[in-house]
């Protein structure tokens, strides 16, 4: 077996031990966590890329030993083979009818990164081409807003050999356009042609309406955006965080520690608001000012207006309330939309988010396109309804079945419905959701708010939903299995958090 060698990044690195808590059954893959079926190992394994069975002659000699090498040796030219009798034989066709087409993946994120891996991983024997729109070699964006973003770590990059795995990898190249009838998507460098097509094109970030331009004001989305703020943390000047979303929390935690002096304004009357209750999102907003930052609620920003340079810019944020903040930099987390503009008049149905509309199985509505990642929404039965995830996790266990569809065949995948999952680390505090809640979901207390460690579990019909731990991480995972296998729990049980969640179980 070939082992092709996935380095982390130091800033994934540093991570490490915060991605495992509570995240049995996973190793380390390109800098994050993938699901195997052992137990946690060494991040320095690396991770096994197999060639597929049968493929030598196209992927060459396997190597003895070493790491990061790939695979070497000529191709050998696919033999005529007699019609299919057999199941065997029928796959053997399949094969050689695949190595002669070619897959293109649009996104060099995580999604578009793993849909390469698992491609070849699942045996996919033709070509892949995989095209982003940055220039740099595809990263990994969480530690953007923590490491990179403190210069702890000059990147995130994924340390994958794409040659090794005969991937074309075409960089800052933007796709402009998709010609489903012609099966073309439009770059700024010429039409590439496809026999299928991934969309893994991610979100972008949504722009603070009127600040556009603006100098001082940024966004938080790309390795260049935060290189651009580096300094920013850097002279410790004054910061405006706009939004006191997940984005918004990361990086006034990222700031504060950095040494600056920051305030957050939030349009709604509490931080994450849509996405977790008021009683819950009451204890977090404490968070704040134990760390030293400012939280303005309830009041919109109606302007941003620059003095000074574009290199030391003074900015006046005017808000809702008439009063007015100055400061260095301006930082926009007001939320992201799907990166699908692209899309429009191919034929690829949306949704009203924006979101490419995707099957159970991933595949969107024009032939031969799949979606993965950030800009699709699929429908979850575990959920009754359409889910759009803007989560690491989405992004890294999508793949897996968009590739066993084109591998294998749509009769053979599986249907995609995971729980979702996500994290955020901070102010001090090492934050973790599982599953999806709703207004009409019954809230169990686990724990007291005020202590440093307390979950909140949702209920409907006495059957785990979501749970959200806080410095908890055995009970995400015990609760994220729960809710995979549709547990009811004794509320009384699992309101005590000296009972193990997993023993609530009834």
């Amino acid at each position: 077996m070939t082992r092709i060698r996935f380095v982390r990044s130091e800033a994934a690195q540093a991570s490490l031990s915060a991605r495992c808590a509570g995240l049995p059954r996973f190793f380390w893959f390109a800098g994050p966590l993938v699901r195997s079926g052992g137990l946690p190992v060494s991040p320095d394994a690396g991770h096994p890329i197999r060639a597929p069975a049968g493929a030598e002659g196209r992927y060459g000699r396997r190597r003895r030993g070493g790491c990061g090498r790939g695979l070497t040796g000529p191709r050998r030219a696919a033999a005529r083979r007699p019609a299919p009798t057999s199941y065997s034989d029928r796959v053997s066709v399949r094969t050689e009818q695949q190595s002669r087409q070619r897959i293109l993946v649009v996104g060099a994120g995580m999604a578009g990164v793993q849909t390469a891996v698992q491609l070849r991983e699942q045996g996919w024997p033709g070509g892949i081409t995989l095209v982003g729109a940055e220039p740099h070699r595809p990263y990994d964006r969480p530690p953007l807003s923590k490491a990179v973003l403190l210069g702890r770590a000059p990147g995130s990059a994924f340390d994958v050999d794409f040659g090794a795995l005969e991937v074309d990898l075409r960089l800052g190249t933007a796709v402009t356009g998709l010609r489903t009838g012609d099966r073309e998507a439009d770059t700024d460098a010429g039409p590439v042609p496809y026999d299928g097509l991934v969309v893994a094109t991610g979100a972008e970030p949504i722009p603070l309406p009127g600040a556009e331009g603006v100098p001082g004001v940024y966004l938080l989305r790309t390795l260049d955006d935060a290189e651009r703020l580096r300094p920013v943390l850097a002279g410790r000047r004054e910061v405006v965080v706009v939004g006191a979303g997940w984005i918004g929390a990361e990086f006034a935690t990222a700031a504060r520690e950095a040494g600056c002096r920051v305030t957050v304004v939030e349009a709604a009357d509490q931080p994450l608001a849509g996405a977790l209750p008021p009683p819950v999102a009451a204890r977090m907003r404490a968070w704040y000012g134990e760390a030293g930052a400012e939280l303005r609620t309830g009041c919109a920003v109606t302007g941003v207006a620059a003095s000074g340079t574009p290199d030391d810019p003074v900015c006046e944020v005017e808000l809702s309330d008439g009063s007015v903040l100055t400061a260095g930099a301006v930082v926009v987390g007001i939320g992201a939309r799907p990166a699908t503009g692209w899309l429009a008049g191919s034929g690829v149905a949306l949704g009203e988010d924006g979101s490419v509309l995707a099957d159970e199985r991933l595949r969107a509505s024009a032939p031969g396109v799949h979606a993965v990642g950030d800009c699709a929404s699929y429908p979850s039965a575990r959920y009754g309804r359409r889910l759009l995830v803007h989560h690491w996790d989405n992004a890294l266990q999508g793949p897996r079945t968009v590739a066993s569809g084109l591998v294998s065949g749509q009769a053979e995948t599986p249907v995609y419905d995971p729980v979702p999952y996500f994290w955020s680390e901070q102010f001090g505090r090492f934050v973790q959701y599982a599953g999806h809640h709703t207004g009409d979901d019954e809230m169990l207390w686990r724990g007291d708010p005020a202590d440093a460690a307390w979950s909140v579990c949702w209920l409907r019909g006495g059957v785990l939903r979501a749970l959200l731990a806080v410095g908890r991480p055995r009970d995400l995972a015990q609760g994220r299995k729960l809710i995979e296998r549709g547990t009811a729990l004794d509320p009384v049980r699992a309101a005590d958090p000296s009972v193990p969640l997993k023993s609530a179980a009834r």
